[in-house]
């Protein structure tokens, strides 16, 4: 059963705020009014087996009834140009590209137009509804139009050209596939199709789509296009098939046909930014909109360099998606600033209209280098931006595929929730989705209504489909945890951690890792690998920790960067494109990178699961003295965690071993191992370099959880759990429990000034 769409949604323009700073939100509301007020969130999982939804009123200036208006996201990435003088087409023009079309055939599409679909008037290039390319030229006299009847093949190059002369009314058609085989889609086509005098004042130029105006809310661009297109020109008059066909080859006289070209659009410039440079002279530059692709191989990428930094030139390429999504820009509804006294830690905008609810999560740190106490949760919010809009099983093919895997029907639907309609719905992708061409998600964005980034949010892929919280709302386990231990502690995020390097982590004795920090820059590793080497002191309570590389865009730090390779993945980039355009940095996993996770904190990802969780039985280290205080009141023939709200027990889901191969260092102890997993946890796909069978949790050694201590320099100490699910063993029978009692045992001992070792 489909779920309704979401009554309300928002989200804020940050997620980190210190006092003294602002918050703004969003909102949309489907309802005549709303009431907002600020909570504190402690627990999120409204699971009777655990201690229920947890969330305290906190008194602010922002608490109240509020309009409600419904706010629209407008997906679709393309390049937009101001309007000039300078493109208007008094003696004719011409239009020239490489197109790589990935779905033809979805209807009217722009490549470069401009062109108002509200009154039909200006010129453009398109992909026709018969997945044909087609000529528009439009004015106070009617609309002209030419196709080439010969549909394109998806995710082929192409040279495409469109002239008019306007004295003649004589239109031009060219697509030319750049392999051609027998019978291909070729064509060249040539016709009268009378004279028209294209509007001057239709708007700017687009590339990637076509324009529809100016209304209430945001510029509107349509037919937006999916695939790249690769150095398009525009010139002000009808070239003649010769001088199109030199522009094809790229023939010495050329480059004086491009000197002659208003505008040269070149995507193979400013891969890092939102600019796109015009290298005609005329200053017609055009920006990006919702992050299309850079950095992407154009038609001339011939395999001879894998980075755009040594062949720019052959990635001329922009990769457009018809649900790109950078930001959604929607209107403040209310800000908060945020008062000195607010205690550092996890809140949200609790919004409610007609009883339906949603809170928009944000973390309130201390001032810049200050602290308010000596353990630091460090909220993996990289991880949450790569999930956001997951879509889990959606769509027949996927639920069929793990219906196979887990050999038994799915227990619940995706979309079951409103905030799962709103997903799919409005085309909110994570980095473990598809665009609708079925490439794969390389930027993701936290300007935009992140509705699995909730306290009650229940994955509906895990335990065999019934659904388990699941990073953010996984995380709360742990702040649920450190308020009744009454611990002190302070949040930051990782985009923190990223901007500000290690002097973020120095005045702390601890930092605490959420559940599943996935997603981490290298700036990210530098600090905590420096926060380490002078005596810090690290717990890492989940896993599948510190495993992709990710970027953070320099002019745009709401958006991160993934490029998926050789790992545990849902997609792979392309040949190519390994490496990120916002940093230039080889993309992938760090451990390709000569930084493995073990070398950091004793173990790495070895495997995942989604049908249940096991507990740890100890191992020969934790008999160890150096380990001692780890087990102070645990027996050491208990089962470790054989319990717990996240696939009901301590060890599983997304789990990590110890690999010395790796870097794990010699004098790490490992104190138990969570063995015995279904054959759905498969060894890690990067660890297996052939066809080998045996790989699932029933047969290979190596699909384990390892739980692992040991001294770092100064005196400083690393403790990890290897697995996703620690955190939701905590509260357990009251809290009274084995994995919250070794949790205490090392936080009690991290946040100490008594030495380790």
């Amino acid at each position: 059963m489909t779920a309704s769409p979401a009554k309300i949604i928002g989200y804020a323009d940050r997620f980190s705020v210190q006092p003294g700073e602002t918050i703004r939100f969003m909102v949309s509301c489907e309802l005549p009014a709303y009431r907002a007020e600020i909570v504190r969130l402690i627990h999120g999982d409204s699971n009777p087996a655990g201690p229920g939804f947890k969330e305290e009123p906190v008194p602010t200036s922002i608490g109240g009834e509020y309009p409600g208006r419904r706010q629209e996201i407008h997906a679709g990435s393309y390049v937009i140009v101001p309007d000039s003088p300078l493109m208007e087409p008094v003696d004719g023009l011409t239009i020239q590209a490489w197109v790589f079309a990935t779905t033809p055939e979805k209807g009217l599409q722009g490549i470069v137009t401009k062109w108002s679909a509200a009154d039909g008037a200006g010129y453009g290039l398109f992909i026709g509804d018969g997945g044909d390319l087609e000529l528009r030229v439009g004015g106070s006299d009617g609309v002209r139009l030419l196709g080439t009847g010969a549909a394109l093949r998806a995710s082929q190059w192409y040279f495409v050209a469109a002239s008019y002369d306007a004295e003649k009314g004589l239109a031009a058609l060219l697509q030319r596939p750049l392999t051609i085989w027998p019978d291909d889609s070729a064509a060249d086509v040539q016709e009268v199709i009378g004279p028209a005098t294209p509007s001057a004042s239709c708007g700017p130029a687009i590339i990637g789509g076509y324009w529809l105006g100016e209304g209430d809310g945001p510029p509107s661009v349509a037919g937006h296009f999916n695939g790249k297109i690769d150095s398009p020109k525009l010139f002000g008059r009808a070239l003649t098939a010769p001088e199109i066909e030199e522009l094809r080859l790229g023939g010495p006289s050329s480059s004086g046909l491009e000197a002659e070209a208003l505008a040269r659009w070149d995507f193979a410039r400013d891969f890092s930014t939102a600019h796109v440079e015009d290298r005609s002279g005329s200053g017609l530059h055009g920006r990006t909109v919702n992050m299309p692709g850079r950095a992407f191989t154009g038609h001339n990428w011939d395999g001879s360099e894998a980075s755009f930094r040594h062949a720019p030139e052959q990635y001329g390429a922009i990769y457009l998606h018809d649900d790109d999504l950078e930001d959604a820009d929607w209107d403040v509804d209310f800000e908060l600033h945020v008062a000195e006294r607010m205690r550092s830690g996890v809140y949200a905008a609790r919004l409610e209209a007609d009883g339906a609810v949603d809170h928009v999560p944000f973390f309130v740190r201390p001032k810049r280098g200050t602290s308010t106490a000596p353990v630091l949760f460090l909220a993996p919010t990289a991880t949450y931006m790569a999930y956001a809009g997951f879509h889990g099983f959606a769509g027949e093919a996927s639920a069929e595929r793990y219906e196979q895997l887990i050999g038994r029907p799915l227990k619940m639907d995706f979309p079951g929730t409103p905030e799962e309609a709103y997903t799919a719905e409005n085309r909110l992708l994570s980095m473990y989705d598809r665009h609708s061409d079925g490439s794969g998600v390389t930027y993701s964005s936290r300007l935009r209504p992140i509705p699995n980034m909730r306290p009650g949010y229940r994955m509906p892929l895990l335990g065999l489909g019934e659904g388990h919280p699941y990073f953010f709302s996984a995380d709360l386990h742990l702040v649920d945890w450190l308020e009744s231990q009454g611990y002190e502690y302070d949040v930051a995020t990782d985009e923190d951690l990223h901007a500000e390097g290690a002097e973020l982590l120095a005045p702390y004795l601890t930092v605490v890792t959420g559940s599943h920090p996935e997603y981490w820059s290298g700036s990210m590793l530098d600090a905590l690998e420096s926060y380490l080497a002078g005596g810090g002191r690290l717990m890492y309570l989940g896993g599948n920790g510190f495993y992709w590389v990710t970027s953070y865009d320099r002019e745009r730090p709401h958006v991160i960067e993934v490029r998926r390779w050789h790992g545990t993945e849902t997609y792979e980039a392309e040949p190519g494109e390994y490496y990120h355009s916002t940093t230039g940095e080889l993309g992938g996993l760090w451990r390709f990178r000569g930084r493995p996770p073990q070398r950091l904190v004793g173990v790495g990802f070895t495997s995942q699961g989604f049908d249940y969780s096991l507990p740890y039985e100890r191992s020969t280290g934790s008999a160890d003295p150096r380990a001692a205080f780890i087990f102070e009141g645990v027996d050491a023939d208990e089962p470790i965690g054989d319990f717990g709200l996240v696939l009901g027990g301590a060890g599983g889901l997304e789990v990590d071993r110890v690999d010395e191969a790796l870097g794990t260092p010699p004098h790490a102890l490992v104190l138990a191992t969570s063995t015995g997993f279904s054959d759905i946890y498969q060894h890690a796909v990067e660890e297996i370099v052939s066809m080998n069978p045996g790989q699932g949790g029933a047969e290979n050694p190596l699909v384990r959880a390892d739980m692992v201590y040991m001294e770092g320099p100064s005196g400083g100490a690393v403790f990890s759990v290897g697995s996703i699910s620690w955190c939701g063993s905590l509260s357990h029978n009251g809290y009274d429990n084995n994995v919250s009692r070794i949790t205490g045992n090392v936080l009690r001992r991290f946040s100490s000034e008594e030495s380790i070792g």
